[in-house]
């Protein structure tokens, strides 16, 4: 067998295994957020405070900003739970691998197989979410809504990260939210970004 028909095979099998890997992680995750609706009510906030930051009159803006605290601890209350289902799925299932080879964790060793806990990634966004929406003392509506948002696209973002990979996951804040990865990083609370940063900054990315 010649090493192009190798090579072939070997392509063919990686990507066989990577796309039954992202399958399984794909229905964890959702067999988790099914029980929720935290992409509904993140949909509707991200509407409302869009409306919000571009209304002129402070009255109405007041208004919407009023109007949308429901459905921000709603919000936090669902993602609070969900933290706490998802963090007892096992270790083996929630690893995101640094090594792009599918299900490397699995069979190579540690150093050869670094990665991250997808698990320790939604604690830190469930108190990174419930920090804005709890302590609202020292920002204003406007601020708080912008970090706020940016907290819940970094949560998105490390869903697709765990479902997929990063570059996709990237690519989806882009197309979905007119926003960049590192833009988004920087517009979180400091207390998130030092955390997060420390979390994923480990050898190479997938």
């Amino acid at each position: 067998m010649d090493i192009l028909t190798l090579t072939l095979l070997f392509a063919v099998g990686s990507y066989l295994l990577k796309t039954s890997e992202q399958r399984q992680r794909i229905a964890l995750l959702a067999s988790h957020l099914g029980r929720f609706q935290i992409e509904k009510l993140m949909e509707r906030l991200n509407e409302g405070y869009l409306r919000a930051l571009g209304e002129q009159d402070p009255e109405r803006q007041r208004q919407i900003w009023a109007l949308h605290e429901p459905v921000e601890r709603d919000l936090n209350e669902q993602f609070q739970r969900f933290a706490e289902s998802f963090g007892k799925a096992a270790p083996a299932d929630t690893r995101i691998n640094r090594n792009p080879l599918p299900y490397a964790h699995r069979w190579l060793p540690g150093w050869l197989a670094p990665g991250m806990d997808a698990r320790a990634l939604m604690r830190l966004h469930a108190k990174s979410i419930d920090q804005i929406v709890t302590q609202t003392a020292g920002l204003s509506s406007r601020d708080r809504a912008r970090t706020l948002l940016a907290e819940l696209y970094l949560m998105q973002h490390s869903c697709h990260w765990f479902c997929r990979s990063r570059s996709l996951a990237s690519a989806r804040l882009v197309a979905r939210h007119h926003t960049t990865h590192e833009q988004v990083i920087e517009a979180v609370s400091p207390t998130t970004r030092q955390a997060y940063l420390a979390l994923i900054d480990a050898g190479p990315q997938p």
